[in-house]
């Protein structure tokens, strides 16, 4: 599954491309591994570790990590070095000041404490945590929510989305193509200074479900004064409770969590595939 994140901000954490993340990564795997530099520094000489690291890896293993990451990066990381690590099948790869860390059949990389396959694109990490955080989607208070019901509508999902989110916007472009499906969207407004004011104007029109497809897909705002009674504060609660963190967040029937956007083609494919609950 390759996953597109959104590139609205998340709370606490705000999206970075791969290649912008390297600064952070070298920490993250030295806490991941205990391995600090006090360590380092205690370690007496003659120990694994320390002998570990001035081996060099062979001409195929630095030739294939190297192709590898540069082709994962889209070739904007500028390679200077690929060495040893004191970790088994691990390898440090030096771009600048900064260090990478990648298994020697240069399959994966490890990117701010999540394993990234690099030949799918997978965020594996995030693949797993999707399932962890998995909710009974039944239990889900889908008053608060707009409903919009296309063919049959026996496919579920619920999905949080903020007004000034592009990816939930690119997103839903695709949602009110499928057909056979019950969606319920929370109005989740955590983004841009005005997304409360439009998330209210929406959702207290006349026809609050056409007025928020309307507004995410071309932008028009409806002209009310957006001062009617109105679910925000509730669904707030609601995504805090959740760990609901970026837009769009997607819940599928059987409780599996999706954040982020998928393509038309693997996003029904994963509605399909959890839509039993």
């Amino acid at each position: 599954m390759q996953y597109q994140d959104s590139d609205c901000q998340r709370l606490g954490r705000a999206p970075v491309a791969p290649w912008g993340r390297l600064a952070l990564l070298g920490f993250g795997l030295a806490l991941a591994l205990g391995l600090t530099s006090v360590d380092a520094q205690q370690r007496a000489p003659g120990t694994v570790a320390a002998t570990a690291r001035t081996e060099e890896v062979t001409p195929e293993v630095a030739a294939a990590v190297r192709a590898a990451v540069e082709t994962w990066a889209r070739g904007n990381v500028p390679i200077d070095e690929v060495r040893r690590t004191p970790m088994p099948n691990l390898v440090e790869v030096r771009v600048g000041k900064d260090i990478l860390y990648v298994d020697e059949k240069a399959q994966f990389i490890l990117l701010q404490g999540e394993l990234i396959d690099m030949k799918s694109n997978r965020n594996l990490t995030r693949e797993r945590l999707d399932e962890v955080l998995a909710v009974d989607f039944n239990a889900l208070p889908m008053d608060l929510a707009l409903k919009q019901v296309a063919g049959n509508g026996k496919r579920h999902l619920a999905i949080f989305e903020d007004p000034n989110c592009s990816y939930c916007r690119k997103l839903r472009a695709d949602l009110v193509k499928l057909d056979n499906v019950t969606i319920y969207t929370f109005v989740y407004s955590i983004l841009g200074n005005d997304s409360d004011l439009k998330s209210r104007k929406a959702l207290c029109a006349a026809d609050k479900g056409r007025a928020w497809n309307e507004m995410m897909l071309t932008g028009k705002i409806p002209g009310n004064s957006g001062t009617c009674n109105n679910p925000l504060e509730k669904i707030r609660a609601l995504g805090g409770k959740l760990n609901v963190t970026a837009t769009p967040t997607i819940f599928f029937a059987d409780g599996r969590r999706l954040a982020g956007y998928l393509p038309p083609a693997q996003f029904e494919k994963m509605l399909n595939e959890h839509s039993a609950n």
